[in-house]
């Protein structure tokens, strides 16, 4: 049996009672290390608080080596630890199917993520449209078509989560030397990163998308949210450029039309409550 199990967005007691059950019961316990980090506690603190030994399954183990982990769960228990919620990346969709191709049973244990917890910045998530991922620039590579999905979004009046880049045990193939991997020093985009990145696109924009999309948009800039150190803060994308938000992870949400209670909440949160309009 695979168990997909959702370790919330904290620490190690984030973890659901039934996750922490399935974790402790099972034979071998995998967790899964680049698509987001547990903020608050290091592997040797998982480990004994599930009492078990733990696997990092990096992103070329589950997308392709999905043997490790799947073939032990042909005869064992095997858990599969995903920080948030187990559902919240493609790649555990992938690795479902790949269970289910090798008649392997498998259930999902859920918890919170960034897609619910959201609401914690007082947008409702019924008023949230599809969400967008930006991507680090790099010198030749800068992709934009992450802008048009937020101004689809803002055009339909809907508020725009943003998943901002991470990058572990990411390979350097400029470095690459006969044969031998070498990897890029770990990356967290901050939400600083990501406004820049925003703006600088919509600065060579004209006409119709910058009316709803330009530097006084309102948006809101998260950090490591589920901690006891989370940050929020709102204004305009001019203003929350040259906010501090500390220590990763970030996210942003760039906002749409507001009910005066998302409003009321967001100027709660404010650098600048001027810049939060009143219904």
């Amino acid at each position: 049996m695979l168990y997909l199990i959702g370790l919330g967005l904290g620490d190690v007691t984030d973890i659901t009672v039934k996750g922490l059950e399935t974790v402790r019961k099972c034979d071998k316990v995998f967790l899964e290390a680049y698509t987001s980090l547990l903020l608050n506690s290091e592997l040797d603190t998982l480990e004994k608080y599930y009492d078990k030994e733990i696997t990092i399954a990096d992103r070329e183990m589950v997308e392709s080596q999905s043997e490790l982990i799947l073939d032990p769960a042909v005869t064992q228990d095997v858990a599969f630890l995903v920080v948030g919620d187990p559902l919240g990346a493609t790649t555990h969709t992938d690795i479902i199917l790949r269970a289910i191709e090798k008649g392997i049973s498998y259930r999902v244990i859920h918890n919170a993520s960034i897609m619910n917890a959201v609401a914690s910045t007082g947008l409702q998530l019924y008023n949230f449209g599809d969400t967008v991922s930006i991507c680090f620039w790099k010198e030749n590579w800068k992709p934009t078509s992450f802008v048009d999905k937020i101004i689809k979004n803002l055009k339909n009046g809907l508020h725009v989560l943003c998943l901002l880049d991470i990058r572990v045990k990411e390979i350097d193939w400029s470095k690459m030397v006969r044969g031998k991997k070498v990897y890029e020093p770990p990356q967290f985009m901050s939400v600083n990163t990501a406004v820049e990145q925003i703006l600088e696109i919509i600065r060579d924009r004209e006409g119709e998308d910058r009316k709803f999309l330009n530097e006084d948009t309102l948006c809101v800039g998260i950090a490591r949210l589920g901690t006891d150190g989370q940050v929020i803060k709102s204004g305009t994308l001019k203003r929350i450029a040259t906010e501090d938000f500390g220590k990763p992870l970030h996210s942003l949400c760039i906002v749409g039309k507001l009910h005066p209670l998302e409003g009321d909440m967001l100027r709660h949160f404010a650098v600048d409550k001027s810049d939060i309009p009143v219904e």
